[in-house]
């Protein structure tokens, strides 16, 4: 029996879809909404920019930029990057301890290097912040927490950007100072709505369990991000790791040989680093090169020159997060050795290649001596032996058996 759709389509003369038409038509839809294929889109698309790019204003600016750049740019680059990771690290930490995860700055700060250098070798440009967020999270047992801490501490450096980006782009003379305070008014306008609505929805009380983690969430943003222990070093580092960006960026400008002043400089700086927030990139490659060309070109300073400043950015970018090979090679080969220790012992010995007593006169010890009074023993943080052998050949696993905490109290 046809439904009153397919009599109206009847009707008009139009041919109704056949079943597994739609069936095919909706599997294929969330096949493109998956994150596997954003991310693929999303390399797509800087590809194509980067094509585009090459297309109109040739190979020469690549070139170009990547000829000028010499040893002092490189130990400076170096610089910027250790003051930047080292404060980024400690946001983390801070952010980490403000939602209950003790985070110690050392581990965080390789942890921070590695992280760097995948988002800038891998496409997408988040990978690395992914892999850190689920390697502390199951390093300290609550996976679910240690992820929601990595998305706080980048959410307060996006916020940062932001803010100070606003602020740089009403007053600063720019391209697209006229555009952003016209915007300005309405923006303002539209998140003072979503609050209002936002408001509306927790006095209409949501559903039991939705309500709770909508609550929870919020608790935890505003322990972690606004509270009074941690908002002054979220604040003060989120400003550091902000300036850092920007004077990379300068030094770029410099190596080029740009003769733009730094108060010039500044909104051309904002307008890339707002563009390489974008998810269509190829390892951070892609918007940021052309939005920079863009700026060059309307600020009267060459959109060749600011592709050139771009190529030199994101050289200076990668140089700058090598120390995470160093800290993944590191962590990799512990994972061997560790990996080697745990082997299984042959039969008839202890591990260590030891002989064990035979099988009948071996004593058995009282089960409740097996572990001393004074220690505390969990078996939910311990990982299995398969999965720590497996993990230990893989140079980007996540497990928490290469040199990190396994607990909280353990830290």
């Amino acid at each position: 029996m046809s439904t009153r759709t397919d009599r109206d389509a009847d009707e008009a003369g139009a041919p109704v879809p056949a079943a597994p038409d739609r069936a095919a038509s909706r599997g294929l839809l969330a096949r493109l909404t998956t994150r596997t294929a954003r991310t693929r889109l999303g390399t797509l698309a800087g590809a194509a920019l980067l094509a585009v790019l090459v297309w109109r204003l040739g190979t020469g600016a690549f070139l170009d930029g990547l000829r000028r750049i010499d040893g002092p740019a490189l130990l400076a680059a170096l610089g910027i990057g250790l003051v930047t990771t080292v404060f980024s690290a400690w946001r983390w930490a801070l952010v980490a301890r403000g939602i209950g995860i003790r985070l110690p700055l050392g581990p965080a700060v390789a942890d921070y290097y590695r992280a760097l250098f995948l988002n800038a070798a891998l496409p997408g440009g988040v990978l690395g912040d992914v892999h850190r967020a689920v390697r502390h999270g199951q390093s300290t047992g609550d996976l679910g927490r240690g992820v929601r801490a990595v998305v706080l501490e980048r959410t307060a450096g996006q916020l940062a950007l932001f803010v100070a980006g606003g602020v740089v782009l009403l007053t600063a003379p720019s391209p697209v100072r006229d555009e952003v305070r016209h915007a300005a008014p309405p923006v303002v306008l539209a998140a003072l709505g979503a609050c209002a609505v936002v408001l509306a929805l927790r006095m209409n009380r949501a559903p039991a369990r939705r309500g709770r983690v909508l609550r929870g969430m919020l608790a935890e943003a505003r322990e972690g991000l606004f509270s009074r222990r941690n908002a002054p070093g979220v604040l003060v580092s989120s400003a550091v790791v902000l300036a850092g960006y920007v004077a990379m960026f300068v030094l770029a400008a410099r190596v080029v040989g740009a003769g733009a002043s730094v108060p010039e400089l500044l909104p051309l700086a904002v307008l890339a680093l707002l563009a390489m927030g974008l998810p269509l990139n190829v390892g951070g490659w892609g918007p940021r090169e052309g939005v920079t060309a863009w700026a060059f070109g309307a600020a009267g300073l060459g959109a060749g020159r600011g592709l050139s400043v771009a190529v030199v950015y994101g050289v200076l970018s990668l140089a700058a997060s090598l120390p995470g090979v160093v800290v993944l090679v590191a962590r990799w080969y512990a994972g061997l050795r560790a990996g080697a220790r745990s082997a299984p012992a042959a039969p008839g010995t202890q591990r260590g290649g030891y002989p064990g007593p035979p099988p009948s006169t071996a004593p058995v010890a009282p089960a409740a001596s097996a572990a001393p009074p004074s220690e505390v023993s969990n078996e939910k943080y311990a990982p299995k032996e398969s999965a720590r052998l497996a993990s230990s050949f893989f140079p980007f696993s996540a497990e928490p058996s290469e040199g990190r905490p396994m607990t909280p109290e353990s830290v």
